[in-house]
């Protein structure tokens, strides 16, 4: 098998696995049994996922366990910090509250009380552009739409940062090359970038092209987004606003919502392009995936 291939196969597997960690989150992840069920070595299995992704599986689970528990001990008001524990797959608060603490300098106790606040404002202001946004989100009106499975090709970077630009040119000139029509442009945040510093998010641009698309050889990879509920928020402006849109999803509508988020990823879908407009402006709808509580 060539390397090109050879990574293509590796990306597959990878994507699979997050798949599965972002839907089994809230149980006990057995990696000997996952191994197994993806037909591979538990040496390989660490191996690719690692090669993938950029970190080992174990803290890729713990990182996915606690970006939950951060947002549902501001969502779930009327869960105790034991039951938002067991929700996230910890089996006790102490070492939930350990590995809270080792995440997020601070216990669950404080976040839930508003230390989440400050420490997104810190994370926020290592961005110079998200500093400069003074955007309201307060008029915003919000849809709840249930969305279809699609299948995207894409690349991922790590960090959530102006590279975004280069890789969204070498997903054009992917458009471009294969002579792609009515596609949809589509950025997903790996992880949260309100509660992750930016430098360590992973963020990817994806193309969904049309569903009769046919490719006689595939030069990237692809994962499939998987159909769901979510709340939609429409909005226009400059570089910057994205992440104090993300804040004020996550830390003043959601609250209030009657809604959680999933452990699966939020996503932009551009109308117009910020990282491909010579005059910075976008033009996108918010998802963000949820359950009614």
């Amino acid at each position: 098998m060539h390397k090109k291939e050879t990574t293509l196969l590796h990306s597959q597997i990878a994507n699979d696995m997050m798949n599965y960690i972002n839907n089994n989150i809230d149980t006990d992840i057995n990696i000997d049994d996952l191994a197994l069920q993806f037909g591979i070595s538990k040496y390989h299995f660490h191996k690719i996922f690692k090669e993938q992704m950029g970190s080992n599986i174990y803290e890729t689970i713990k990182s996915i366990r606690l970006q939950k528990a951060s947002n549902l001990l501001i969502t779930n008001k009327y869960s105790t910090i034991t039951q938002v524990a067991s929700i996230c797959g910890y089996s006790s608060q102490t070492s939930f509250i350990r590995a809270f603490k080792q995440r997020f300098d601070q216990t669950p106790k404080v976040w839930r009380n508003g230390g989440y606040k400050e420490y997104s404002n810190k994370i926020l202001s290592s961005s110079q552009t998200a500093s400069l946004s003074n955007a309201d989100f307060s008029h915003l009106k919000v849809k709840i739409v249930k969305t279809k499975a699609k299948k995207a090709y894409y690349i991922r970077q790590k960090g959530y940062n102006s590279k975004a630009m280069n890789t969204w040119q070498k997903m054009m000139a992917w458009v471009y090359t294969h002579d792609i029509k009515n596609y949809e442009q589509i950025g997903i945040y790996h992880d949260n970038p309100i509660i992750t510093p930016l430098e360590d998010c992973y963020y990817v641009a994806a193309i969904v092209p049309p569903a009769s698309k046919k490719f006689d050889k595939m030069t990237l990879p692809s994962f499939n987004i998987g159909a769901g509920i979510c709340a939609t928020f429409e909005v226009e402006g400059k570089y910057g606003d994205i992440l104090k849109l993300i804040q004020w999803v996550y830390h003043h509508w959601l609250p209030n919502s009657g809604f959680e988020t999933t452990t699966i990823p939020s996503y932009t879908i551009f109308e117009k392009n910020h990282f491909l407009d010579d005059d910075g402006m976008f033009k996108v709808t918010y998802y963000v995936p949820v359950i009614y509580v």
